[in-house]
């Protein structure tokens, strides 16, 4: 099992932030880097700002040499799907292949407003993603020469997509969402991955049974479509250290009160604890068939919890 470290850029991340944390994840030995593609924070808007995802993934490129970089995921809303392409083919030559592009239909609608982007039916959404995932697909693919596509919501004519990228036959392109019947049949005929969001390890098993179905049903190796899992983390070497994370993160999200009963409520998804006691959820997640955890990381500015996680929780996982 592979752990990453998830982004919430849309919280005020600085660019300064950004390269302490790539450069922690190079040196602690964290497998990639995500960040949310959001434009808009969900709790402070009139606060916290966010620099483009995709323009910092190419800039981090330029600043690392090992860890992999992604989005989890790039809306559908934001961007055309030839645009798209652009900026993943461009990051991946920064990065001599080492990104990787994570794509959904988008569900924050406030973001929309505010920045002006279209916000259709999520119906109307879905049959974006299913045009915009084979486009993308296409753009990137070393197998692909110059090609037509015509859909109902966007139209490209013998498009040669150059350059291609420095990943053969593409970069590994992920569909995040609930692994409902529509996004798994667009992830197990485009996609190089499922992942899904903040449930434990049945949810889990039970996402990895529809990602399967909808690879049979098309004739593809599940296999090849390997089911990752992004969700919360709070991690302390021990209970004094993980208290205080806690706390932090409570003031962060302006609470209050007992950081146990914090922790406690948290819920089965996050990922709570000692690395032991990390480890042995990571255990079960793995049986549910997640192959790939990518621990939402919310206090960006501790380091040393990123050094714990990659020295302590994913050496012992990669054995998983």
């Amino acid at each position: 099992m592979d752990v990453c470290l998830m982004i919430e850029g849309q919280q005020g991340v600085t660019w300064e932030q950004w390269v302490a944390l790539a450069l922690a994840c190079e040196e602690h030995g964290i497998a990639a880097l995500f960040r949310s593609d959001h434009y808009l924070s969900m709790s402070r808007p009139a606060e916290e700002g966010a620099l483009d995802a995709w323009a910092t993934l190419s800039a981090l490129a330029a600043r690392t040499e090992r860890v992999r970089l992604g989005t989890m995921v790039s809306p559908v809303t934001f961007r055309h799907p030839a645009e798209l392409a652009k900026a993943v083919v461009t990051a991946d030559h920064a990065s001599d292949g080492r990104v990787e592009l994570g794509m959904g239909a988008g569900w924050f609608e406030a973001e929309h407003t505010a920045y002006g982007f279209a916000f259709p039916s999520i119906s109307e959404r879905m049959e974006m993603l299913e045009e915009q995932t084979e486009i993308v697909h296409r753009s990137l693919s070393h197998d692909e020469k110059a090609f037509t596509f015509e859909g109902r919501h966007y139209t490209l004519r013998e498009c040669p997509a150059l350059p291609k990228p420095v990943q053969t036959p593409h970069p590994p392109l992920i569909i995040g969402g609930e692994a409902g019947p529509r996004s798994a049949r667009v992830a197990a005929r485009w996609a190089d991955g499922y992942n899904v969001n903040f449930i434990a390890a049945a949810e889990c098993r039970q996402a990895r049974a529809r990602v399967d179905q909808a690879c049979k049903a098309l004739g593809r190796d599940p296999g090849e479509v390997p089911l990752s899992l992004m969700t919360g983390s709070l991690v302390g070497a021990d209970e004094d250290e993980l208290l205080a994370r806690a706390a932090r993160l409570m003031d962060r999200r302006g609470q209050s009160g007992d950081p146990r009963a914090y922790l406690a409520g948290l819920g089965d998804a996050w990922l709570v604890g000692t690395p032991a006691m990390i480890l042995d959820r990571l255990a079960a997640l793995s049986e549910a068939g997640v192959r790939r955890v990518m621990f939402q990381h919310l206090l960006h500015e501790d380091l040393d919890a990123v050094a714990l996680i990659g020295s302590a929780v994913a050496p012992e996982a990669a054995k998983l």
